[in-house]
């Protein structure tokens, strides 16, 4: 395109550009003056300034993809989008919400810097990325643990790291891993955890049991193991139960009791808790977190009601299809 001609066809100049966002040098490639780039940028004016050489052709606000691709633009062929922005490309919900922001890796000798909404982090440990919709992302266990490394609340962490697991299907082993390849820099939070995951626990619920459970000073219980009585017929499967009292302890939030169904399903699991002779105790996950010493103290006082009653014929079905028995 030759001098003036982009004036004539403004069109052409967005056809070169990634979705309305481009770099000024490119813009220069193309005819247009530095000087007039940066002037179509004021107030009033056509187009818009995201970051430090990358611009807007127009004047709306950006769509999270457009804040995507100025960052990739800014941050360099080299550059990895990872953390939030990557994790939401997969689907996880548990990312805490906040302004727009793009954390980029890029080489570490590349010289780019922080700027605007653009996180950019040196590295030595540069990814493989995979390419998504033409934008690079690093592989999903590094992608969780660069969110997580910047996070400094352990709730938002483990609800992280848990719907990761459950849901998008990463292993505890693969997260951990990963977490020792990496720079310790911020590793404290997410390595508790992992640990308490890899324990047993399913949710941040579960998690916060197991920081109660340590207060009460009981035998740790058999965290997610299904139940069944002497006939083998299916009991439960309680989120703890202590084997040596014959006590399941249950998680129970209101949401899971919203409808009728649920309800019943409730009434029908603590029928058959009482069937197998299994002492039961429901606490509500609020009450772990703001009253963890009066929680623990129930757990005590329903572990000792529980061992003095006889001890119930239960057998516990281990992850991999065993069984181990409870004499009465």
């Amino acid at each position: 395109m030759k001098i003036g001609e982009w004036a004539d066809d403004p069109e052409r100049l967005y056809q070169h550009s990634r979705g309305g966002v481009i770099t000024v040098a490119r813009l220069v490639e193309l005819g247009v003056p530095a000087r007039t780039c940066y002037r179509r940028c004021q107030p009033g004016r056509p187009w818009r300034r995201l970051l430090p050489g990358v611009l807007l052709l127009g004047t709306g606000e950006p769509s999270y993809r457009q804040l995507v691709d100025a960052a990739l633009l800014y941050g360099g062929r080299d550059a990895v989008v990872t953390g939030a922005a990557a994790c939401r490309r997969r689907g996880l919900r548990a990312v805490p919400a906040g302004p727009p922001c793009v954390h980029l890796l890029v080489p570490h000798e590349h010289r780019a810097l922080s700027s605007g909404f653009v996180i950019v982090e040196r590295t030595t440990r540069m990814p493989r990325p995979l390419v998504e919709d033409g934008v690079p992302v690093a592989p999903f266990a590094r992608a969780v643990l660069d969110l997580c490394r910047r996070l400094r609340s352990p709730t938002t962490v483990s609800a992280l790291l848990t719907e990761a697991v459950q849901s998008g299907g990463l292993s505890p082993a693969t997260l951990l891993e990963e977490l020792d390849a990496g720079s310790n820099r911020g590793t404290a939070i997410p390595r508790v955890a992992l640990q308490r995951i890899t324990a047993g626990a399913r949710s941040v619920a579960e998690m916060d049991a197991m920081t109660v459970w340590r207060l009460s000073g009981l035998p740790e219980p058999i965290w997610n193991y299904e139940l069944r009585d002497e006939a083998h017929r299916y009991v439960a499967k309680p989120d703890g139960y202590f084997e040596e009292a014959g006590l399941a302890w249950e998680i129970d939030s209101y949401e899971f009791h919203f409808t009728k169904q649920d309800y019943a399903k409730t009434l029908e699991r603590n029928a058959r808790y009482a069937a197998a002779g299994i002492a039961v105790l429901q606490t509500l996950p609020g009450r772990l977190r703001s009253e963890p010493e009066e929680v623990a103290k129930e757990l005590r006082a329903a572990h000792e009601a529980a061992a003095a009653r006889p001890r119930p014929c239960v057998r516990i079905v281990r992850p991999e299809g065993g069984l181990r028995g409870s004499a009465a």
